[in-house]
């Protein structure tokens, strides 16, 4: 079943990578949607604790678990930093 959940999230992970990569070419050819300094921060944050469940349903070292979850509060972090007026 772990396996399962795992092969699962490894797509989520690629489909939120092309998710961003459409989307700013979206923006860049329209003008119009989310800019994607904005787009990247938001995108990365969510990207990060998907990738650290994948390292902890894999058994990873700690350490990798940990640094996901660093790059994710980064994210947020610069996320909050683009949102916030």
């Amino acid at each position: 079943m772990a396996e399962v959940i795992a092969t699962a999230l490894d797509l989520v992970l690629v489909a939120v990578v092309v998710q961003g990569v459409l989307l700013s070419l979206h923006w860049r050819r329209t003008g119009r949607g989310v800019p994607p300094a904005s787009l990247a921060a938001t995108l990365a944050a969510g990207w990060f604790l998907l990738l650290a469940l994948r390292l902890a349903l894999g058994a990873a070292w700690p350490g990798w678990i940990g640094l996901a979850l660093l790059g994710g509060l980064l994210a947020h972090l610069a996320d909050l930093r683009i949102r916030w007026r």
